[in-house]
């Protein structure tokens, strides 16, 4: 266990002594303050080197790295390192900082499989003769440690949303969306070489540490693995999706939808699931998505629309997500959120409880669930469908496969704005978007795919919400022996 005297207490003499000169950079006032990175790649492996890029204009540097699950482990701690400034390229949103590699080591073999946070201080006493006073800065890049021998300690993968974590980061000017970029314009191309924090907190996290305190196993990697590294899935009986894992390329797809035909089993505990197509650049290192602006990606002219950068429910791309999770963000859309079913009830409505994922719940049908914690919320994934005998049943005219089966359900509904460029978008009689639906369901072809169609089923696992802890717990060990 490394030392923890933590970061105001162990800045190392050298750092102490620059602090107590009060060391002029260039003016007797403070110049700004402030330290930022990223790793080099996204995942490594136990033997792998790690190399950070760390531009700060402190004349040194604090790095801890932590393994984040159901407790945080600090595994890893350095001070005193030196600091410098790099400038940020005018491009740095869609091409990379370019910034030199500023620490590394090398990942021990002990270090178990997950998210590492890497946490970046630093700390001057300000200008030399005003503006004085010690100032702090702090931010956090992340990286995934993958196992050495992949399915030998776990036979369940956790794929990280790692493409999603990117399209909304902002960071140098532009993301992938309009409404937080520089000028309100939104970013076609968008690098993983520039500060990424990540969303793993907001999104997986409460679902890996309740997942630890069950005492599960898992294994980890990026989106991009499932491209880069297609024979690392026949490791494992279950592949997991959770949270908001919304950008995924045709390889991605491809090499997924292969696993589940020869057998394997996939769980989407999330919502909002491969709804746009990207393209992966730079060896990984970039992601491409023109979305609504489809007819200005290079694809488009040529006719070959296998990876048009757009919905994977376009009719020119033709491949609706919903023939692989089972559901499409087209036939749902929003619940308390984005002014859509703000008064709904954040919980689902049991339709067939005598399926083997409500085994032990006590459900009856027509009963609610997750409510208290609204399991159902943000962005919701649903299937056309009509009732029979007062159930639900997919139409199918919409890409769910054969075989689905419609376990639970809730409203949800597409924002008229987001609904105005798609000109195939479900309408009702006055053309306003139609109502969705949040569809919990099951099918299986080969292997059985699991989808929870929203963002916020770890809600109910955080909030220790028996039914939905019990679903899971169904899920998990049905399809992970």
């Amino acid at each position: 266990m490394p030392n923890r005297r933590g970061f105001l207490g162990g800045i190392g003499a050298g750092l102490a002594a620059a602090l107590g000169r009060g060391e002029a950079r260039g003016d007797d006032g403070p110049s700004p303050l402030s330290v930022e990175g990223y790793a080099g790649r996204l995942s490594y492996r136990p033997g792998d080197v790690v190399e950070l890029h760390v531009s700060t204009e402190a004349p040194r540097y604090n790095l801890e790295v932590s393994r984040l699950g159901a407790k945080a482990e600090v595994v890893l701690a350095r001070e005193n390192l030196p600091g410098k400034s790099h400038p940020i390229p005018e491009k740095a949103s869609s091409e990379g900082c370019g910034w030199p590699v500023s620490e590394r080591f090398t990942v021990p073999a002990g270090w178990r499989p997950g998210y590492y946070s890497v946490r970046l201080r630093a700390a001057d006493s300000g200008g030399t003769y005003f503006g004085r006073g010690r100032r702090t800065a702090e931010s956090e890049a992340f990286f995934i440690v993958r196992p050495s021998e992949p399915g030998k300690g776990a036979s369940i993968l956790l794929q990280l949303a790692t493409n999603t974590y990117n399209a909304y980061n902002n960071w140098g000017g532009s993301s992938l969306y309009a409404y937080h970029g520089r000028g309100g314009l939104q970013g076609h191309r968008v690098s993983f070489d520039r500060p990424l924090a990540g969303q793993f907190r907001q999104w997986e996290l409460p679902f890996v540490a309740w997942a630890e305190r069950q005492g599960y196993r898992l294994d980890y990697c990026a989106n991009g693995d499932l491209e880069s590294d297609p024979d690392l899935l026949k490791s494992y009986k279950l592949i997991l999706s959770v949270g908001h894992d919304e950008y995924w390329s045709t390889p991605m797809r491809d090499n997924l939808e292969a696993y589940i035909g020869r057998g394997g089993n996939v769980a989407f505990f999330s919502g909002n699931t491969c709804c746009w197509q990207v393209r992966f650049e730079d060896g990984g290192r970039a992601l491409t998505c023109w979305k609504q602006g489809y007819n200005l990606d290079p694809v488009f002219p040529t006719g070959d629309h296998k990876t048009l950068s757009t919905l994977w429910s376009h009719h020119l791309l033709k491949r609706p997500e919903n023939g692989l999770t089972g559901v499409g963000f087209l036939h749902g859309g929003y619940h308390l959120s984005h002014g859509q079913h703000m008064d709904g009830p954040g919980a689902f409505t049991a339709h067939r409880p005598d399926h083997w994922a409500f085994e032990g719940t006590g459900l009856k049908a027509g009963e609610p669930f997750g409510g208290k914690h609204t399991v159902v919320g943000y962005e919701c994934d649903g299937c056309e469908f009509e009732l029979k005998d007062g159930l639900p049943v997919p139409t199918h005219r919409d890409g769910t496969p054969e075989g689905f089966t419609i376990l639970a359900s809730c409203p949800a509904r597409w924002h008229p704005d987001d609904a105005l460029w798609y000109d195939r978008f479900p309408r009702d009689a006055s053309g306003k978007p139609a109502q969705g639906a949040a569809v919990l369901g099951t099918y299986t072809r080969g292997g059985t795919v699991f989808t929870a169609g929203t963002t916020d089923w770890a809600h109910g696992l955080q909030g220790d919400d028996a039914v939905v802890e019990r679903i899971t717990r169904n899920v998990l060990d049905r399809l992970s022996k």
